[in-house]
């Protein structure tokens, strides 16, 4: 497929410092050396990751500017095999809000207004778009596992991503435009697939929704070190 470049870059606000990776503690937190000091760091990412933290991998972390916290670091990013693999999961919402605003996305141009965290049903969903005729949902879930050349989603099982798929095939039916897009953090990457092996009732669920008319989107982005580029529209392959 041709690809339309976007390269739409959000810089990362806060200063950014070069770590090795030493071990995760929890689902929040890992060891981390930085400038021969062994540090505990946020990781603002609950998925598995367990291709991507390795020991002694370069990591990198924005300096925490707040003083009323435990740490002083969040790890956003890796150093995977010379692919720099942003790991923030909140960095997909913040660069494609921003797109969206900018009118840099095709899907959404015709959107005038961006309302996030819109409450449907049971869920709460990432975006409402809406113009003076229509209203979008669109759920946005951050994508970092690869095999070869194809993303994959989820790295674990994920009942709560299933959920939104159902409702958004609900909102569907109650005259909403609904969609998902997976922001794939690395560019490593050709194509989309759900990760059936992990969770087949994801998968299902995903198939489901497209034949109810759920647009599903996925898109690569790069990590430099300072910011963040949305890049282009990958296949996706159900």
């Amino acid at each position: 497929m041709d690809r339309l470049m976007i390269e739409f870059s959000l810089r990362i606000k806060d200063r950014v410092v070069n770590g090795v990776f030493k071990t995760r503690l929890n689902r929040f937190s890992a060891l981390v050396e930085i400038e021969g000091k062994e540090e505990r760091c946020f990781l603002q990412n609950p998925g598995r990751l367990r291709e991507l933290l390795v020991r002694d991998a370069e990591v990198f972390l924005k300096v925490a500017k707040s003083n009323n916290r435990q740490t002083s670091y969040d790890l956003i990013a890796i150093n995977h095999n010379g692919i720099l693999v942003s790991i923030d999961s909140k960095m997909p919402n913040k660069l494609l809000l921003e797109a969206i605003k900018e009118h840099k996305m095709e899907e959404f141009s015709m959107y005038n207004y961006v309302k996030p965290e819109f409450s449907f049903g049971h869920s709460k969903f990432d975006f409402l778009l809406t113009n003076s005729n229509d209203r979008c949902l669109l759920e946005v879930k951050s994508c970092t596992l690869v095999n070869g050349n194809k993303a994959l989603f989820p790295d674990a099982p994920t009942e709560r991503g299933r959920r939104h798929i159902l409702e958004l095939i609900k909102a569907r039916k109650e005259g909403y435009e609904s969609c998902v897009l997976f922001l794939i953090q690395r560019p490593d990457v050709n194509s989309f697939s759900p990760n059936d092996s992990m969770d087949p009732k994801f998968g299902k669920a995903l198939r489901e929704a497209l034949k109810q008319g759920v647009k599903i989107y996925a898109y690569r982005s790069s990590f430099d070190g300072e910011s963040i580029t949305l890049l282009d529209k990958v296949r996706v392959i159900l």
